[in-house]
């Protein structure tokens, strides 16, 4: 397995884990107790997925550079995979 296939599955296992935090917590049945180590894993959980993403968003930041080094911004086109523009009509 890859680096990056380990990672995005670390990071959908940490999304799904939670998932399965705020739905418990929702249900409203637990004790304090329970409730507040399931609010911290939650955070702990919060705070790796929002690391992971910034990383890829400064990994993404780096490979959207032009030949000079800087940085170039492509909308987002739904439905495309190839990262390029697409060619105004004349």
């Amino acid at each position: 397995m890859q680096d990056g296939e380990a990672q995005a599955k670390t990071f959908e296992a940490s999304l799904d884990a939670l998932e399965q935090i705020v739905d418990e917590l929702e249900k409203g049945d637990l004790s304090l107790e329970r409730s507040l180590e399931l609010f911290e894993r939650g955070i702990k959980l919060s705070r790796e997925c929002q690391e992971r993403l910034s990383q890829a968003e400064r990994r993404i930041e780096l490979l959207m550079r032009d030949n000079q080094g800087r940085p170039v911004v492509v909308p987002f086109e739904e439905g495309r995979s190839d990262g390029g523009e697409q060619e105004k009509p004349k």
